[in-house]
């Protein structure tokens, strides 16, 4: 009946939204076409009634699919049937190409009918894509889907929506979200303000997090995606509006986690102080992860020491570092910060256990209250007030050594601890115990560092009539681990004082040798009992030597290191000054007046350049000297000059200080403390020394000077010259010595220098016998031979006396002696302590 030959025509007569449908009875027999399908076969439906419907098939496969798709999709007649593509016969015998399905339809007649519609592939594709998008979402969709109205009324859900938590096997249409929600569990007015402002701006509301509750778990905080489509209808007005909402909580409790844990990397370990690091941990903790939570470390933590390798023992000290809470809690820490905590610490604690096995410890609330209440009943009484529900131990260790534990609690969030906070708990403590421990080693460094800083400056600062001197070093701060400031009071020959401040460049280890290698050498250039522009220049060229020494890799290292020196003579009260590069001192008079002194200034150490200049000013009794290193005057931004000008007004306020000072206190220590506190902030990396000394004179009946001639009768004269006045000064065990040192100086005066001769006794600490003269020929000390008969006088000299020198000046030298007040006794006594040879020189 059909041709084999015809194909398929690919042109469709009729649009593709016409409905094209035929009419068959239970036995397939044709009852009807629609007028579509007359003109899509050709055939009127009056010709062809009666026929089966196979006959307007193209090919016998066509039938056969067709029968067999029939009657698999006829067992279930409630639905429609796809009985998929099929090949039509034109009555011109061309093939048209369908999609067919059959629907079931009723009849008066009770027997079974079917309802055949032909439809484009296109339209049967689109058709088809449509109910899988609506089968997606309404069915087989994850997400919750709801359909409101302009009135946030229900208008439908998806399938998942109606059977899952509160929308269990209910509808609410024509009911609003406020309607249908249980109280307490969802924001309903923050959801209907949403919903009205996407039905006035027609603009889509995406992936907005709201957070609520469901029924099934009232206790913790759910967080959901929800976006708020708008639909449109014909007249392209908004009509309804589209729900889709998707749980994320787990997502968003992830990425909190992470934020936490990156939050942690960034806010702990800003500082190198263990007890400033383990404060930041907690803030860090307070509230994002937990209501309450402390610190506690092992002892020698806190004190920067190394903790023993592996776990901590059991009963291990722990004492507190830090804690935080959030408002509402605990007004005060239990353990004051510093003390043992004295539940940590027992033997079988929850902490000796974590320590020991560095496994984290996870406890509900009756759990902790039930390994409390042995130990620490006032403890557990607080969490039972609080209603701490959920505690979280963890074990802090770096470098495989233990360092204490971190505890973390929650009382005011409903739901506690769960298994996935533990390592984001083990994470954040594991970044704080790398800081916490850094901090620690820095601590220790710093205290090896600062106590070197310590031993190379003056350990006490010597009690002399002259000066009364009071320091100040406050080391450097900051990443700064040396400085190299330094200050010196050194007693001098003929009861002068010298006063030294300097400040090698640079910072660290090197700069603090260099400081060390600087003062020694000032102290041993003092004891040549240099001027001071000669003291600096000696000292310029001991620092050029370090350069060479160190080699050209250190050049400039200690190029920059200033010094101020000053010499007191407190019996003309003269006080000559020099400095190299450093700021000026200043004088508080005794008269309450400050002003800075007007020192030549000549360049800093190692720089070589022209020589350097005194200034020499006269004290009167009770003036103050006050020296101060650069960091105490120099401004980052401003010249040194604002810095003198800050210091000049900070002594001027301290007048009422020198005026009336605390008892038992000279007024020296409260000036430092003012200088100190107003130091520049923007120069606190570097170290700072400050010195202040009190000047006195010593009194006309202390010293004694005489002119003598140069003649061979000047000693026998200066001998009773010397008796007379020691006699006055109740030294008399002295005379014998004393009349034997002056003998030996003058006699070497008049033989081997000029005039004018000068002799002067001081009684300061000790007894001081100086004779002065016009040469610069310098003496010298030596064993004189049997068959000599002279050249013991010196030899003498160290004999008798505690310590002798030489000192230069402008118009010549001056030899002398020192003696201790106690002496030795007179006569036989003196004699006593030199040897045979040297009794027979007598």
């Amino acid at each position: 009946m059909h041709d084999p030959e015809y194909h398929a025509d690919s042109k469709f007569p009729l649009g593709q939204g016409d409905d094209m449908y035929a009419v068959l009875d239970a036995r397939g027999v044709l009852m009807g076409l629609s007028p579509s399908a007359e003109t899509l076969l050709g055939y009127e439906a009056t010709e062809i009634r009666g026929w089966r419907g196979t006959d307007l098939l193209h090919t016998s496969t066509d039938a056969s699919m067709l029968r067999q798709r029939w009657r698999s999709g006829t067992e279930t007649p409630e639905t429609m049937v796809y009985l998929g593509s099929a090949v039509l016969r034109h009555r011109s015998g061309r093939g048209i190409a369908v999609v067919l399905r059959a629907c079931p339809i009723a009849s008066t007649s009770d027997d079974a009918q079917w309802l055949i519609q032909a439809l484009h592939p296109e339209t049967a594709q689109r058709d088809e894509l449509s109910e899988a998008l609506l089968r997606g979402l309404f069915t087989e969709s994850p997400f919750l889907i709801d359909v409101f109205d302009r009135q946030s009324r229900f208008i439908a859900q998806n399938y998942i929506q109606q059977r899952a938590g509160v929308f269990s096997g209910k509808n609410f249409a024509g009911l609003t979200m406020a309607e249908v929600a249980p109280p307490g569990l969802l924001d309903t007015a923050a959801l209907e303000a949403r919903q009205r402002r996407v039905l006035e701006t027609g603009e889509a509301l995406l992936h907005t997090e709201v957070r609520g509750r469901t029924p099934d778990d009232p206790d913790r905080e759910h967080v959901w995606s929800e976006s708020i489509l708008p639909l449109y209808g014909r007249s392209g007005e908004v009509i309804a509006l589209a729900h889709t909402v998707a749980d994320v909580t787990e997502q968003v409790r992830a990425r909190e986690r992470l934020a936490l844990a990156n939050e942690a990397s960034v806010r702990i370990g800003t500082s190198l102080d263990v007890l400033q690091t383990a404060r930041e941990f907690v803030e860090v903790a307070v509230p994002e992860f937990a209501d309450y939570a402390y610190v506690n470390l092992l002892d020698p933590v806190f004190g920067g020491e190394e903790p023993g390798a592996g776990p901590a023992g059991a009963g291990v000290p722990l004492r507190r570092a830090a804690s935080a809470g959030v408002p509402g809690g605990p007004g005060e820490d239990l353990v004051p910060t510093g003390r043992v905590d004295p539940f940590a610490s027992s033997l079988e604690s929850l902490f000796s256990q974590a320590l020991t096995s560095g496994d984290p410890q996870l406890l509900t609330g009756a759990e902790l209250i039930e390994a409390l209440e042995p130990v620490d009943p006032r403890r557990a009484a607080l969490v039972r007030t609080y209603g701490v529900h959920s505690w979280l131990l963890i074990p802090m260790s770096a470098r495989g050594r233990a360092l204490g534990a971190a505890v973390f609690a929650r009382f005011q969030r409903a739901h506690g601890f769960e298994t996935d906070d533990v390592p984001l708990a083990q994470d954040i403590v594991a970044r704080a115990a790398v800081c916490i421990d850094n901090a620690r080693r820095y601590t220790r460094e710093r205290a090896t560092a600062l106590e070197l800083q310590r031993s190379l400056l003056p350990q006490q600062l010597p009690a002399l009539r002259a000066v009364e001197a009071t320091s100040c070093y406050v080391p450097a701060s900051g990443q700064t681990r040396l400085g190299s400031a330094w200050f010196d009071v050194i007693p001098l020959s003929g009861a002068r004082v010298a006063l030294v401040v300097g400040d090698a460049a640079g910072h660290g280890l090197q700069a603090a040798v260099t400081m060390g290698r600087l003062r020694t050498a000032v102290q041993t250039l003092a004891d040549l009992d240099l001027p001071p522009d000669e003291m600096l220049a000696h000292l310029d060229g001991q620092a050029r030597t370090f350069h060479d020494d160190e080699g050209e890799q250190s050049t400039g290292r200690t190029a920059g290191t200033t010094c101020l020196y000053a010499v007191f003579d407190p019996v003309s009260r003269q006080c000559v000054l020099a400095r190299a590069g450093h700021p000026p001192p200043a004088l508080i008079s005794r008269a309450g007046k400050v002003e800075l002194l007007d020192v030549p200034d000549g360049p800093p150490l190692g720089h070589g350049g022209p020589p350097f200049e005194c200034r020499e000013v006269t004290l009167t009794d009770g003036d103050l000297l006050v020296l101060c290193s650069d960091a105490l005057v120099k401004t980052t931004g401003h010249s040194t000059n604002t810095g003198l000008v800050r210091l000049r007004e900070t002594l001027s306020g301290c007048q009422h200080l020198l005026a009336e000072p605390h008892e038992g206190e000279s007024g020296l220590e409260a000036v430092c403390e003012a200088v100190i506190s107003r130091r520049p902030t923007t120069h606190s990396q570097d170290d700072a020394a400050l010195l202040v000394a009190r000047v006195h004179g010593l009194d006309t009946d202390r010293y004694a000077t005489w002119e003598l001639p140069s003649e061979p009768e000047a000693v026998s004269k200066a001998r009773t010259l010397a008796a007379h006045k020691l006699a006055e000064w109740g030294l008399d065990n002295l005379a014998f010595t004393t009349e034997l040192v002056v003998s030996e100086l003058v006699t070497n005066a008049i033989r081997y220098s000029s005039p004018p001769i000068r002799m002067r006794l001081i009684r300061d600490r000790s007894l001081i016998c100086e004779v002065s003269d016009g040469s610069s020929t310098s003496p010298h000390i030596r064993h004189a031979l049997e068959t000599d008969e002279g050249g013991r006088g010196l030899y003498l000299v160290a004999k008798l006396t505690q310590v002798w020198g030489t000192r230069y000046h402008a118009r010549g030298k001056t030899i002398w002696a020192e003696q201790p007040l106690s002496g030795l006794p007179e006569g036989d006594g003196a004699l006593m302590a030199l040897e045979s040879e040297d009794i027979e020189a007598l």
